[in-house]
C-alpha cells in the first residue's frame, strides 16, 4: 500500500478494514510529490518483491521544469505498459446518459510522457513524442484479446493520424491491421477530437477503447465524469510480471483532504479489483455486492452525487455490513468460469506474459456492468 499526498492518507484505514478478512498482508511505504532519498528505490524494490500495490496518486508539480511526475516514473521503471479503466452508469447515480458500459485501454509508458523536452533557443521549446511499433503491437493485441475473452463486439482505435501521420498513423495502422486476426470484433477508428464530442453526446456507440498515452488520459477523464466523476472510478495497471491498483482519474482530492467528504468508492473498488488479480474472488465479491448495494438499494451517497455533504464513510461502511451479512449476489455478466476462460486463450497463445496479465484482467472488468 503506497501513500500518497493526501487522500490515500484519509482512506487507508477504511480499505484496510474492508480487506481484514481476506488473506492479503499490507506493507505500507510511503512515496509523495516531495522528493526523498531512496522512498522510489524503497516503493520500486516492495512492488517488485510482492508483484502488486494499490496506491493513491502522487501531484506532480507543473511549476518546475526539473519535476519529473512520481507517477509516470513507477510506471515507466515497472513496465506497466496497460492502463484499464472500466466507466459504468450506477443506477442511483445521477448522470447525464444511461446505460454506459464502456471498457478504456491505454498504453501507459510511452508517447507524449517520455518526459523528453528542451528548449532550442529561449522562447522556443520542443517537446519529443516517442511511439514504437512493438509497444503498439502490444497494446493493441491487449485490447483485442480482452473484447474476446469478454464477449466485446467492438474496438474504438482513438487517434489524430489526420496531424500527426508518422506517429499516430502507425498506431492507426497497427490496430487496423491487427483487427483482421479477429474477425468478431469490429473495428472502428475517430480522430481523438471527434471521440470527445461523441463520447459526450452519445456514449452508448463505444464499446472497447483503444488509446495512445496522451488520449487515453483525457478520454478516461471524460468518461469517468460521464458516470459520476473522480470517485467513482477505479483503474487497474498490469505489466508483464507487475500490477498496480489506484483511483481511474489519478486525483489528488487536496481540496477534500480531512472534510470526511471524498467518496472513498474508486478506492474500495481498486481494492476489489486487486483481490481478484490475487485470486481472492469470494472476498472480492463480498465487498464489491456489498458496495453496489450501498450505493443503489440503500442510497447512501457522497456530496459529488447529491451537493449535499453526506458522512458518507461512516454510512456507507454500515451499509457495507449490512449487504455483507446477507451475502447477496448479483449474476455476473458472464456465466463462464474463469479457468473455462483462460483454457480457452492458452490454447490461442504463445505469449505467456500477455497470457499472465490478461487473465487476470479478466475479472475485475466483468464486474459493475448493467
Amino acid at each position: 500500500m503506497i501513500d500518497d499526498d493526501w487522500l490515500m492518507r484519509d482512506r487507508r484505514t477504511e480499505l484496510r478494514s474492508l480487506n481484514e478478512p481476506a488473506p492479503v498482508n499490507f506493507e505500507e511505504v510511503q512515496m509523495t510529490s516531495t522528493y526523498q532519498d531512496g522512498d522510489m528505490e524503497e516503493v520500486i524494490f516492495a512492488i517488485e518483491r510482492n508483484g502488486v500495490a494499490i496506491k493513491g496518486n502522487i501531484e506532480s508539480k507543473f511549476d518546475d521544469p526539473a519535476f519529473v511526475s512520481r507517477n509516470v516514473e513507477l510506471r515507466r521503471r515497472l513496465d506497466l505498459w496497460a492502463n484499464v479503466l472500466h466507466c459504468v452508469t450506477i443506477p442511483t447515480v445521477p448522470s447525464r446518459h444511461k446505460n454506459i458500459d464502456i471498457v478504456l485501454i491505454r498504453e501507459n509508458t510511452e508517447g507524449e510522457y517520455s518526459g523528453l523536452e528542451h528548449e532550442s533557443i529561449p522562447g522556443v521549446v520542443e517537446s519529443i513524442k516517442i511511439v514504437t511499433q512493438e509497444k503498439i503491437e502490444r497494446i493493441a493485441r491487449f485490447a483485442y484479446e480482452y473484447a474476446v475473452l469478454n464477449g466485446r463486439k467492438k474496438v474504438t482505435a482513438v487517434h489524430k493520424a489526420n496531424i500527426q501521420k508518422l506517429g499516430d498513423g502507425l498506431f492507426l495502422q497497427i490496430a487496423k491491421d491487427m483487427a483482421k486476426e479477429y474477425p468478431t470484433v469490429e473495428f472502428d477508428q475517430m480522430i481523438v477530437d471527434n471521440a470527445s464530442m461523441q463520447l459526450v453526446s452519445r456514449p452508448q456507440q463505444f464499446d472497447v477503447m483503444l488509446m495512445p498515452n496522451l488520449y487515453g488520459n483525457i478520454i478516461s477523464n471524460i468518461a469517468c465524469g460521464l458516470v459520476g466523476g473522480p470517485g467513482l472510478v477505479s483503474g487497474m495497471n498490469f505489466g508483464d510480471v507487475h500490477a498496480v491498483f489506484e483511483t481511474g482519474t489519478r486525483n489528488t482530492g487536496t481540496g477534500l483532504v480531512g472534510k470526511d467528504v471524498a467518496n472513498p468508492t474508486a478506492f474500495i473498488r481498486a481494492g476489489v479489483d486487486m483481490l481478484r488479480y490475487l485470486g481472492c474472488h469470494k472476498h472480492a465479491d463480498v465487498i464489491s455486492d456489498a458496495l453496489w448495494e450501498a450505493l443503489t438499494q440503500q442510497g447512501f451517497h457522497t456530496g459529488d452525487f447529491d451537493n449535499k455533504h453526506l458522512k458518507l464513510v461512516v454510512k456507507l461502511f454500515k451499509g457495507l455490513i449490512a449487504a455483507t451479512s446477507e451475502d447477496r449476489r448479483r449474476p455476473p455478466k458472464s456465466s463462464r468460469q474463469p479457468s473455462e476462460i483462460w483454457s480457452e486463450f492458452c490454447r490461442d497463445t504463445s505469449d505467456s506474459r500477455l497470457t499472465l496479465s490478461l487473465f487476470h484482467f479478466l475479472v475485475p472488468c466483468a464486474c459493475w456492468s448493467n
